[in-house]
């Protein structure tokens, strides 16, 4: 607690504004479990960036540990492109602070001689990732914190590709920032090397958003749409894309329109929660619509709701839109003729369905850490190759290459010609996707989510981990663990004949368990929560799809069995 309150301390200084002085003082005064958890460390980067809680302290997200960060990447552009002039874009969403703190990284950029193009406005983070590219930037910043509580934000570092930064890359540009002190924080903008952008930007990703996202369906005159941006930056594009694919029946959830970081007519503005679609769905309901789509703040992750075999609104899952939208995308490249270079990619914890879908139409099938980074980085590490689409079990998809982050602009419109396509086919979206489970295999997730707080919330999920690690599950569901692959040592060990395989992805702190039978239990930890997760997938074969509803009912019962017996319901 000494070097904790040591470290405190510090931040009473002249150089911190009087606001920040006065907070840390009143903790130090009165609330030491508080001040504690605000600088009993530093801000880390995780797998989506530096995320965190706003306020004064080394652990939370502010002026100066933002400020910290982008003296360091400015550094570090600097010696990596000495003999050029450095240019960054930034862009920001709806959260409280975002355009403050977007601002001062701005000014910290200017006045390290450093050329920014910041939106004028809250934009969308794939429009961020194209325009790292479209504006050939150095590198890109966006100010988010993605779908996490109101008194979150955060901040993503892009490269020249366009993608996420990612090893040995994050590694030096993180030794460069924590060699630093607080007061090499150069705070002096140079207003002359900040300019502002917004209309040329966002017309050229529309137009490339609907040139990747369209593919001519039909029955869109006949097709309602529900859309909702939970009070997110989704409202500054995908109205505009669907209109200009030639979608005119479009209903947006008005009381949801407006940007707002408070997130006020939902608990969480996390598509992957049911309760976040739930007005959106109800007017779906009472208008007779096709779809509802939901966005999360920053517009990267989309939750979709269609209707099922009932004729009722039902969410899918994320794994259930990237199978279908990859089956509709590798479908669109068969016709044309595929060229033998194309390849398909998702993380370690989604649905192995993507693997047996990619050996069917013969195409290339990657798999990466959980984190859309890694998908980025594969286009990048393999020019050659094409990549088609891709995605993860958290709501996130990417259609080709033009934008390198997950992307529910794009995939909203790729959703909705699906859907519309299907409708005027005399099938639909959930119809499709019963179709694929009868050609590749019937392949049912479920995701546990548990939130641990604060240090001792830090301490019990790692704890957690190393249980499950260190006491292996010897079968699941009646089915034996035949392989633990562990990535935290990289090593695949098949505890039946103890033959090992190394498998070749960088080091993280997953634990994945698979039976004889295919079922497959993975953990890790979140990168950008505080929260530890299951992944639980099971599979089996589905002869027609009369047969759907008794096989889906049998897999349920299999999901509950795995529950209990991991202690997990």
């Amino acid at each position: 607690m000494d070097t904790i309150l040591e470290t405190a301390k510090g931040w009473l200084s002249d150089f911190f504004d009087t606001d920040v002085r006065s907070e840390v003082q009143s903790l130090i005064d009165s609330d030491p479990e508080e001040l504690k958890d605000r600088f009993y460390k530093n801000m880390e980067f995780g797998t989506g960036g530096m995320r965190g809680i706003m306020g004064a302290g080394t652990n939370r997200i502010n002026k100066y540990t933002l400020g910290k960060s982008t003296q360091g990447l400015s550094n570090y552009l600097r010696k990596s492109y000495p003999d050029e002039a450095i240019k960054v874009v930034i862009a920001y969403d709806c959260r409280h602070n975002s355009d403050t703190l977007a601002q001062t990284v701005a000014e910290v950029f200017s006045a390290n001689g450093i050329k920014v193009f910041l939106f004028s406005e809250l934009r969308t983070t794939p429009e961020l990732s194209f325009a790292v590219r479209h504006l050939n930037c150095h590198a890109g910043i966006v100010l988010t914190a993605s779908h996490n509580p109101p008194e979150y934000n955060g901040y993503k570092v892009y490269w020249t590709d366009g993608g996420q930064i990612v090893p040995p890359q994050d590694g030096a540009i993180i030794a460069e920032i924590n060699s630093l002190s607080f007061e090499d924080i150069k705070f002096s903008a140079d207003s002359s090397m900040i300019e502002s952008i917004d209309k040329e930007v966002d017309q050229a990703f529309i137009d490339e958003s609907v040139k990747n996202g369209s593919f001519n369906a039909d029955g869109k005159a006949d097709f309602k749409i529900v859309f909702t941006s939970l009070h997110g930056t989704s409202i500054t594009a995908i109205p505009e894309v669907l209109k200009r694919a030639g979608y005119e029946n479009v209903t947006i959830i008005e009381e949801q329109a407006k940007p707002d970081g408070a997130f006020p007519t939902v608990v969480s503005p996390n598509p992957e929660e049911p309760e976040a679609l739930s007005m959106a769905v109800a007017k779906a309901e009472e208008i007779g619509a096709d779809m509802v789509v939901g966005t999360d703040p920053d517009s990267d992750r989309l939750g979709i709701a269609v209707r099922n075999l009932e004729g009722k609104m039902e969410i899918v899952n994320g794994n259930q839109a990237m199978v279908l939208m990859t089956k509709f995308l590798l479908d669109q490249h068969k016709e044309k003729g595929f060229q033998g270079n194309e390849f398909i990619a998702t993380t370690i914890v989604s649905t192995p369905m993507m693997e047996a879908m990619a050996k069917a139409y013969g195409v290339e099938f990657k798999t990466a850490l959980t984190g859309f980074k890694w998908i980025g980085k594969m286009i990048k590490d393999f020019p050659q190759s094409k990549f088609i689409g891709g995605g993860e079990e958290s709501f996130g998809y990417m259609v080709g290459d033009f934008v390198r982050d997950k992307d529910a602009v794009t995939s909203t419109l790729l959703a909705c010609e699906i859907a519309s396509q299907a409708k005027a086919n005399g099938s639909s979206f959930y119809k499709d996707l019963i179709d694929c489970y009868v050609d590749f295999g019937f392949y049912k997730e479920h995701l546990v989510s548990l939130t641990k707080k604060g240090i001792s919330g830090a301490a019990e999920i790692k704890q957690m981990l190393e249980d499950f690690r260190d006491n292996p599950v010897e079968s699941v569901a009646g089915s034996k663990v035949r392989w633990i692959e562990d990535y935290n040592t990289s090593i695949a060990k098949n505890v039946i004949t103890g033959a090992e395989k190394i498998m070749d992805l960088p080091k993280s702190n997953v634990l994945i368990y698979e039976t004889e039978d295919g079922t497959r239990v993975a953990a890790r930890p979140s990168g950008t929560e505080p929260k530890v997760k299951f992944y639980i997938s099971t599979n089996t074969t589905l002869e027609n799809a009369n047969e759907f509803k008794k096989v889906n009912a049998t897999l349920d019962s299999k999901i509950a069995t795995i529950l209990s017996e991991l202690q997990l319901s």
